[in-house]
């Protein structure tokens, strides 16, 4: 909002100068508007450049997280006799660092407030999610009511939309769930709208529309070409709705906390635990 404001006034000192020095009237209006954009570009430019680095701090804190709590899994799976509750404990209480950790950098956000009409509604987003992952729904549906214009989370990212929905069904909400889908979905192309296929067939599914779940099913199957969805159709066209899973969604299925993912198992040691060569 600062770099329109302060583009007009470059702008408007530009064509008081220009008149004052009795430039025709075509020319001031071209240096005008020239001066306005060219400012504009300018301070965008410096704005997004620090940006940027508050951006970045963020992302490359979560993928450190990530890949931290990857490395944990990795050894759990490789090292027969653990815990299997204890490293689920584990992973839980890293994500939940990790998560908090990204809410308050989110703080460094702020400033850019007053610099961009879209920045609030960013940081609304990403508090939103990070308030979701971790299990603290009020205050992440306390973020959704505040959705307007130019006011509250967007929608643009499926997974952000996804959430809605998901605290829409919980919050038995079934017909914002499909007020969410039906407008997000109309902007997802080719894979881009699985989560929210999913989703949607999976909340169809659980208030006994069945036949509701098949019709997205079947344009989940013709966008992603999705196993998962195939056999979702398959299963429910042949009356088997007890095996009606979106196990194969992954990680991006089971981050909604509507279902929870097995626990991988442990490699076996063969032969005498000793004796690494097994004999």
């Amino acid at each position: 909002m600062l770099s329109l404001l302060i583009s007009a006034l470059i702008a408007i000192a530009l064509a008081s100068a220009l008149i004052a020095s009795q430039v025709s009237t075509g020319m001031t209006v071209f240096l005008s508007l020239a001066g306005f954009a060219g400012s504009f570009f300018l301070v965008g430019f410096l704005v997004r450049k620090k940006l940027s680095k508050a951006q970045g701090a963020i992302q490359q804190h979560m993928e450190a997280g990530q890949r931290r709590m990857q490395r944990k899994v990795q050894q759990f799976q490789n090292k027969p006799g653990g815990n299997v509750k204890q490293i689920q404990r584990q992973l839980e209480m890293d994500q939940k660092v990790m998560l908090k950790e990204a809410l308050e950098l989110t703080k460094g956000l702020e400033p850019f407030r007053k610099w961009s009409v879209l920045m609030g509604r960013q940081i609304a987003t990403m508090r939103m999610q990070f308030h979701y992952q971790l299990k603290e729904f009020e205050q992440a549906d306390e973020i959704l009511a505040t959705c307007g214009f130019l006011r509250g989370p967007m929608m643009m990212d499926p997974m952000a939309a996804a959430m809605r929905m998901a605290r829409c069904y919980q919050n038995d909400d079934l017909e914002g769930a499909k007020k969410v889908y039906k407008r997000r979905i109309r902007w997802s192309w080719g894979t881009g709208g699985t989560i929210l296929y999913g989703l949607m067939s999976w909340i169809y599914v659980q208030v006994g529309e069945t036949d509701e779940a098949r019709k997205v099913l079947l344009k989940a199957k013709k966008a992603t070409g999705d196993q998962t969805f195939i056999k979702n159709w398959e299963h429910l066209s042949n009356q088997r709705v007890k095996r009606f899973s979106n196990a194969g969604l992954g990680d991006a299925w089971y981050s909604l906390f509507l279902e929870t993912p097995r626990m991988p198992k442990q490699q076996r040691v063969r032969g005498n635990p000793r004796n690494t060569r097994g004999f």
